[in-house]
């Protein structure tokens, strides 16, 4: 540990040496330390498919545009600007100048490190290229494959190049199949961001370089394992000042699943700030630490946000069992939802899974229909739940046999798992089997069945029902029934879903596109392949020295803008007085 201290230390001293021709912040400097739940499970951009992973790359790499974190907003990146065709098939992007990759030995100059166009025509290139072990990336499968023109085929071998991509001089066009009123939302996704074609032609594949504001560092293991990140010196953004940034010297991922161990190093100030509290302990976190809270200045921020993320169940599609539809009706209709909220989650949460997977966050999906979806949504209705399953063959579970049920380990989903055995078996007399794994595991066993049900969250990419919606889509179902299926996992397939689906991505307006998601969403749960359980609306508390720092509802961090400065008591009775007038 004392030599990767050293180690940092020389590498902060290099870093301010480096940056000295800049001009900086007066409060620049410093290190924020959080928590997240587990470790990614990739850094290969192409390949990212869960939260984890993508809330670290986000700071790494970067895409043509991105997301304000305030707004939700498409914002400018490596691309300056942009321009749209007015059948709005064709998107032109200006590359920006003077964006330098990450250090690294492959580069013998500055020069070597300004990124280019052959970047982008090459990042674009390997998201529709096959992975070693011949299986697609999410980049492909997500959005790429069904709206580039020309991607198909690339992917396929049938093509040396995407026709629907195109680079001149500085500037870089897609041509896609049809309009796509989130394209720029898909591309400001991390599986849609720029990589380096000298590092990936120069052998160092695994390397992890971009262009964020933070650079990969120290990775250190242990029983709570830490991924330093260090400031980018050569990052192109400055503030509205003319101040360069980011502002931190670093920031600092610990992996913690155990929510209490989360507590404790926020308590004890090993991290600076917590999502989500132990059930348990919320109360006493928030009533015994009132002062801390309203005191003037406040030492804690507190802050309680619904988030676009959803915590369901799906059925292995694949179980003879659960292709009956009864079935899957009868152990929705089985799970008391309201006492889940009340005495496991502790009320740490947006809203109960009376919906269907979407969140029902009406300010943020402006338009669509939940009121519907909730008319075909599942209450507790033990009677019903057994008669349907009587109706299926099965009176008082007789012959069904156990079911196991998948989970990532955590204090949450623990408990939930525990309750949902219970209850499951209290209404309908089947053995619930429950099988905890961690969150690496659990992913890749989803993906081939390897289970009866299994526990998801899904956290949104972009502000939209698609992206919750495309996970039972049976476009996204492989051809080869023992391949793996990374996207729509339960294999679901249902032809009216499917139409109102592809109807709403083909819409023109987006007054459409919302009506047709909604019809699509409404089918779904007409015959689900789901069990919602509750949409997320974690407490946030940050030491309130942590200034810049912006929640959202896609959960969505940028750091490049925060800074560390204790609170005096006059600014902070101007600040006040501010936010009165």
């Amino acid at each position: 540990m004392k030599n990767i201290i050293q180690l940092l230390v020389l590498i902060l001293l290099f870093c301010a040496c480096s940056e000295s021709h800049k001009k900086q912040f007066k409060y620049s400097g410093g290190s924020l330390k959080m928590t997240l739940n587990n470790q990614p499970t990739t850094y290969a951009l192409r390949n990212v498919a869960d939260y984890y992973s993508a809330t670290v790359l986000y700071q790494i790499s970067e895409g043509l545009v991105g997301i304000d974190p305030k707004t939700l907003n498409t914002i400018p990146k490596i691309a300056s600007k942009w321009s749209q065709s007015d059948d709005g098939k064709t998107y032109t992007f200006t590359i920006r100048k003077g964006v330098l990759f990450h250090e690294h030995e492959v580069f013998k100059s500055e020069e070597d490190r300004m990124l280019t166009t052959d970047d982008v025509l090459h990042s674009f290139n390997l998201a529709c290229s096959k992975n070693e072990n011949q299986t697609s990336p999410q980049s492909y499968k997500l959005v790429l494959k069904s709206l580039l023109k020309g991607a198909e085929e690339f992917h396929d071998g049938k093509a040396k190049s995407i026709s629907g991509m195109r680079a001149e001089g500085e500037t870089i066009t897609f041509e896609l199949l049809n309009a796509d009123k989130n394209f720029l939302k898909k591309l400001a996704n991390v599986y849609c961001f720029i990589s380096s074609k000298k590092v990936y032609d120069g052998g160092f594949i695994n390397d992890v370089v971009g262009t964020g504001p933070f650079e990969y560092s120290v990775f250190t293991d242990g029983d709570t394992p830490m991924l330093t990140l260090l400031k980018n010196t050569d990052y192109y953004e400055f503030d509205t000042d003319g101040n360069a940034l980011p502002y931190l010297d670093s920031l600092v991922f610990a992996f913690q699943s155990r929510k209490m161990v989360q507590l404790e190093m926020f308590e004890d100030g090993t991290t600076d700030l917590i999502t989500g509290l132990p059930t348990n302990r919320i109360t006493r976190m928030i009533e015994g630490k009132i002062q801390d809270f309203n005191s003037k200045p406040p030492k804690l921020i507190l802050a309680n946000n619904p988030l676009l993320q959803s915590h369901y169940y799906f059925f292995n599609m694949q179980d003879e069992r659960f292709k009956d539809p009864l079935v899957r009706k009868a152990f929705n209709y089985a799970i008391d939802k309201k006492s889940i909220g009340r005495d496991v989650l502790r009320n740490q949460y947006y809203d109960m899974g009376y919906y269907g997977i979407t969140p029902p966050i009406a300010k943020v999906l402006k338009g669509y229909d939940f009121q519907s979806i909730k008319d075909v949504g599942y209450s507790y209705n033990p009677q019903l739940a057994k008669k349907l399953l009587e109706q299926a063959g099965y009176p008082n579970g007789e012959g069904f046999g156990t079911v196991e049920l998948r989970y990532n380990i955590n204090d949450i989903k623990s408990a939930v798992a525990d309750e949902f055995a219970k209850q499951i078996f209290k209404v309908l007399r089947i053995n619930v089997n429950i099988d905890g794994s961690d969150f690496e595991r659990l992913t890749q066993d989803a993906t081939i069945g390897k289970g009866d049900i299994f526990s998801q969250g899904w956290a949104a990419d972009f502000p939209s029902p698609e992206t919750f919606l495309m996970n039972y889509h049976s476009q996204f179902i492989p051809e080869d029934s023992t391949a793996p299926s990374t996207i729509n996992k339960g294999k679901y397939r249902n032809y009216l879903f499917d139409k109102f689906y592809d109807e709403a991505v083909n819409s023109e307006k987006m007054s459409d596109q919302m009506d047709n998601f909604s019809k699509a969403e409404v089918e779904l749960m007409k015959d689900p392949p789901i069990i919602p359980l509750w949409y997320a609306g974690d407490i946030q508390i940050t030491q309130s020295y942590i200034r810049g720092l912006h929640f959202n509802a896609l959960e969505f961090y940028d750091f490049k803008n925060v800074y560390i400065k204790e609170w005096t008591i006059e600014e902070y009775k101007e600040n006040y007085n501010k936010t009165q007038n």
